[in-house]
């Protein structure tokens, strides 16, 4: 493995976020990095790729800052274009959901923290417990947790949106899932501010399950935000299951394209064979493929 990308996030509060953007924003350029890393008085969130040897300089230069004292680490291999450009920026939050009104802040209200190990235990016990899924759709249709609930969420802003879907859980155990945890962080306290009894988080994200049991419970790829698109643990080895369909045939796949209608530009999972012969990207459905040639 020659490059790395490291995932990470810490809800913690930040005093000074333009000085620790200027700080982070020289660091990485002085390793070679790129990525996308937000700050925001509540937090940081980041994404940065790199060769092993600057990824891992970042962290010893990062575990020198305050803000990084609880910041977990996950490392996967990068393939050196993954993440093509560095964007360093000052946000209200560090994973938009659009709660401000309702004063969801993960640095005093979340839901219990859940281990990998422990979720582990949980599936395999006569436990009462229902795992929710805070991703996206479209994350969702390439991989999850066997027998998980996707409540209606095309986007995590959608979450206020929710409620409803998951009123039949709220005297239920509740353990929500997303890829490195920073969305459980707040989709757990915004379930808990909303009178969920009983509510934990999968701790340090999908990304830290599928690591250490490959294969097992959580089917299929996961869904990342960078040029990889997807990731999978052991894909060669028995067990594997790929779980997305593509949209146009049905077909199991789990590559994805945007429909080339820019007036919809859907993300969608697309087989090999439904791709158009030329190399342009497909269309979602006829709709959009009639609407393109009627406005072409």
């Amino acid at each position: 493995m020659t490059h790395q990308i490291l995932l990470y996030y810490a809800y913690t509060p930040v005093e000074h976020p333009v000085v620790l953007c200027e700080r982070q924003r020289a660091l990485c350029r002085s390793l070679g990095l790129t990525g996308r890393i937000l700050i925001a008085e509540e937090g940081i969130n980041g994404t940065v790729e790199g060769t092993v040897e600057a990824t891992e300089a970042y962290i010893q230069a990062c575990q020198e800052e305050p803000e990084f004292a609880n910041v977990v680490f996950k490392r996967s291999e990068g393939t050196g274009d993954a993440l093509p450009k560095l964007v360093v920026k000052l946000r209200k939050e560090i994973v938009s959901a659009h709660l401000e009104a309702q004063d969801v802040d993960p640095n005093k209200t979340t839901g219990k923290r859940l281990s990998a190990e422990d979720l582990h235990d949980w599936i395999r016990s006569e436990r009462e417990f229902y795992i929710v899924d805070m991703r996206n759709d479209y994350e969702y249709a390439v991989g999850h947790f066997e027998n998980s609930i996707l409540p209606p969420i095309g986007n995590f802003r959608d979450l206020p949106s929710v409620l409803p879907a998951l009123d039949h859980l709220r005297n239920k155990t509740v353990v929500t899932v997303c890829t490195g945890g920073v969305r459980c962080e707040k989709a757990s306290g915004f379930l808990v501010q909303n009178g969920f009894a009983d509510v934990y988080q999968l701790q340090d994200g999908i990304v830290t399950y599928m690591e250490k049991y490959p294969n097992e419970d959580f089917k299929g790829a996961l869904y990342v935000f960078d040029g990889r698109v997807t990731m999978g643990f052991n894909r060669s080895l028995p067990g594997y299951e790929v779980v997305g369909r593509c949209e146009l045939c049905g077909a199991p796949a789990e590559h994805f394209e945007n429909c080339a209608n820019n007036e919809c530009h859907r993300h969608i999972i697309c087989c090999e064979d439904c791709l158009p012969e030329d190399g342009s990207a497909p269309y979602c459905r006829q709709e959009c493929a009639d609407f393109a040639m009627a406005t072409a």
